[in-house]
């Protein structure tokens, strides 16, 4: 069984960028049910099938295929919720783990935020003094809701 306990973030400076690396991923979404969501995500020449259950907490339950990429564009542009997810995912170490920080693009662009996997819920770890506020709990941040509920469409800016 695949499980994955992360905790997000939203980012609060820059200061981050200094050693990072970058990926760029265009990614959608064939199921956005609360319950469980299905995810298709494309980087350089790698793709990916994700299915992904209901969060409890930073935890719940993940499966990942790679498939081939020509499958994974093909249903990104015919079968996937509108607007697609773009954005660049750095990876950054910080003591013991490494966070994942998604720099938006798109209809999302503005929103900057900042993951990181655990082996437990209650895992000290490292806050660097770029990380802002928690989002864990907030579903408006899950990348699913942001394909149905971009960032721009918010009326905070």
């Amino acid at each position: 069984m695949g499980e994955e306990i992360e905790r997000k973030f939203l980012v609060r400076a820059d200061s981050w960028r200094g050693g990072a690396t970058s990926a760029r991923f265009r990614q959608g979404f064939l199921s956005v049910e609360p319950e469980r969501t299905v995810r298709v995500r494309v980087s350089g020449s790698s793709a990916w099938l994700t299915i992904k259950g209901k969060n409890v907490g930073a935890r719940r339950l993940e499966y990942e295929y790679e498939v081939p990429k020509d499958d994974a564009e093909q249903m990104l542009d015919t079968l996937c919720v509108r607007p697609l997810i773009e954005k660049v995912r750095y990876t950054v170490r910080v003591g013991e783990h490494s966070w994942e920080i998604d720099v938006f693009e798109g209809e999302n662009e503005g929103l900057i935020v900042a993951e990181i996997e655990l082996r437990a819920e209650d895992e000290e770890f490292e806050r660097p003094d770029w990380l802002g506020d928690e989002v864990t709990d907030d579903p408006r941040y899950f990348n699913s809701n942001l394909a149905v509920h971009p960032f721009r469409s918010w009326g905070h800016r």
